[in-house]
């Protein structure tokens, strides 16, 4: 029996193709992991806060104007592709780097009229408006990157990807060694930061207009919009991710710029460096977010439950064996490895410096809630691929207001610390990724009794793993 288990196992060819694709993501997020203990080590806590504030206030800018055409080409150029319909594929791309490039465009012209608002009340310095909108380049050098990183998703070129993010993370990594040989201050380091988004930004556009004749054939950017899916539903869904990125943004993405403006820098810092610890355990499962949802995708529109439902349940039990085992060991020893001084060979040695140590206890509270998302990490995207988007729009949006709600009352009305934002947070996660799940599993009985009743079973070359 175990020796079936395994060879089933071995042999689950989507498994293999998700996993392998993730592996290619997953050596510059490791470097990134490693890029942020030294950035904050050289700034110290309160400076890294302004850090985080000035990166996560320009990123969020940018999404707030963001369609995720990312997901709107792995489902409809993904779609089409299925179909054999290269000229219907070649107008959704087309139409999707035009409003991209429209909308970062507007994010920028936001970012310059909210900077010195921003200086002010969240980085608390309004000498910091020229480090935002210096950052803020980053939006005008990646107008199609969503649109582009789409592509490269759906025509499975994870290695060209990968290769990107990791030349860049190599990048970065050299220009942070060298601003802490040389004592570099925060301009520095936001100028190498700045270098590897750019990277990030550009190199998908280039590489996606590479493959794109290749796989569309020469003439795609002539494909005239006529081809394009029904416009209302195109739009209802556009519309239903910016919405679910703007709900992020408040909730979630935030949550650096929201801790700095209740409480200034210093707590901003103890946040970003608990958000940066996570990703010691989103660090692995993240990759699998982008390479699943094409799968699962394709998976739903064949109707190949049992082959849907084996995904589901090893990629789950993938996360819950890294996620498990990651948490396990932060809440042991998390403590002495990440926050003290220790000796190896007659040496001292740290992570973070003891100026750090509050950052432990937002870790623990914080870990309940990414962990809980990190193993149902594909709660949402197996909604878009249902066809469901709506549906996780309003369950964030009605947590959103209840975690923004409490933020108000517990913060001003009953002065609480800073803590609380981290139990808001981690019951955030819990509530809609548990919601998620829920309805995600629901509409699959629901689609597979429907299929049955058609008479309809697994398509033929599909394996019932």
């Amino acid at each position: 029996m175990r020796e079936l288990w395994l060879r089933s196992w071995r042999q689950d060819r989507l498994l293999g193709r998700v996993l392998k694709n993730s592996s290619y993501l997953f050596a510059s997020s490791v470097i990134g992991a490693v890029l942020s203990i030294v950035t904050a080590n050289l700034l110290g806590v309160a400076v890294f806060g302004i850090l985080g504030v000035l990166t996560s206030f320009v990123t969020n800018v940018k999404h707030l104007f963001s369609f995720r055409m990312g997901e709107v080409i792995v489902k409809y150029m993904g779609e089409s592709l299925a179909r054999g319909e290269l000229d219907r594929a070649g107008a959704v791309v087309k139409a999707a780097m035009l409003v991209e490039a429209l909308t970062n465009i507007a994010a920028f012209v936001c970012l310059a009229l909210v900077a010195p608002f921003a200086a002010t009340y969240i980085a608390k310095d309004p000498a910091t408006t020229p480090l935002f909108m210096m950052y803020g380049v980053s939006i005008l050098t990646g107008l199609t990157t969503e649109t582009s990183t789409g592509v490269l998703q759906v025509t499975n070129h994870y290695r060209s990807q990968a290769l990107i993010n990791l030349l860049q993370s190599i990048l970065v990594a050299a220009l942070i060694g060298w601003a802490y040989l040389t004592d570099g201050g925060l301009m520095m380091v936001l100028s190498a930061y700045l270098i590897g988004k750019i990277i990030l930004g550009f190199g998908p556009i280039a590489l996606s207009f590479f493959w794109l004749p290749r796989v569309l054939g020469p003439g795609w950017l002539r494909a005239p919009f006529s081809l394009l899916p029904p416009k209302r539903e195109l739009l209802r869904f556009a519309i239903n991710t910016n919405f679910s990125s703007t709900i992020n943004l408040i909730a979630r993405d935030g949550e650096v710029s929201w801790v700095s403006f209740f409480f200034g820098p210093l707590a901003a810092g103890y946040f970003k460096t608990a958000l940066a610890i996570i990703t010691l355990i989103v660090m692995p499962i993240n990759p699998l977010i982008s390479t699943s949802f094409p799968e699962i995708t394709r998976a739903f529109a064949s109707r190949s439950w049992a082959r849907l439902r084996s995904l589901l349940q090893r990629v789950t039990l993938v996360a819950g064996a890294w996620t498990g085992a990651v948490a396990i060991g932060l809440i042991l020893i998390g403590r002495q490895v990440l926050f003290t001084e220790w000796t190896l060979f007659g040496r001292t040695f740290h992570v973070y410096s003891s100026e750090y140590l509050p950052a432990h206890q937002v870790l623990l509270v914080l870990l309940v809630g990414y962990g809980f998302a990190n193993i149902f990490f594909w709660n949402r995207p197996l909604l878009l691929a249902e066809g469901h988007a709506g549906f996780p729009l309003k369950v964030s949006f009605w947590a959103m207001l209840a975690k923004v709600a409490l933020a108000f009352i517990l913060i001003i009305g009953f002065g609480a610390g800073y803590m609380v934002e981290a139990v808001l947070l981690s019951g955030y996660f819990v509530v809609t990724v548990g919601l998620n799940v829920w309805r995600g599993l629901l509409e699959i009985n629901r689609a597979e009794t429907s299929t049955r009743l058609q008479g309809q079973g697994e398509p033929e070359g599909e394996p019932a793993v």
